[in-house]
């Protein structure tokens, strides 16, 4: 089986642009949101699909070919889901890239012993943060 699909689950911000981003990019993208007003964030050069369901209901992943994931970014507003879901795609699709947002830096242990990688808002925002406060005291 051919792992071509590029899988995004969550289409807040992050996620959409995540989407947005890899569709120019060439790749063959599918993101899914629990609602579809939340598609509204997408690009308008996003050229994927969009599924409209709980990415937690099985059956909502494999109609959106999870099975022929390559890579799953997980980006939903919920720590305990986005790890429920990493683990998911790991345990039971084998996908070989997966990329999970956590709020909660110690939630990182969860992840402890696979190759899921986990994206931690707080840790990007602090070294941008040291990054210009560095700059500014060079200046």
């Amino acid at each position: 089986m051919k792992r071509n699909k590029f899988v995004v689950i969550g289409s807040g911000r992050l996620g959409s642009n995540i989407a947005t981003q890899m569709s120019e990019a060439g790749e063959d993208v599918i993101i899914i949101d629990a609602t579809d007003d939340s598609f509204r964030k997408l690009h308008e050069s996003f050229s994927g699909y969009t599924v409209v369901g709980d990415a937690t209901d099985l059956s909502i992943l494999e109609n959106s070919y999870i099975k022929h994931a390559k890579t799953v970014v997980i980006t939903t507003d919920s720590d305990n889901v986005n790890i429920y879901l990493s683990h998911i795609c790991y345990y039971i699709y084998n996908v070989p890239n997966i990329f999970v947002r956590l709020a909660d830096t110690d939630k990182g242990k969860l992840l402890e012993g696979t190759s899921i990688k986990a994206i931690y808002p707080f840790t990007l925002s602090l070294q941008e943060f040291m990054t210009l406060y560095d700059e500014e005291d060079e200046s």
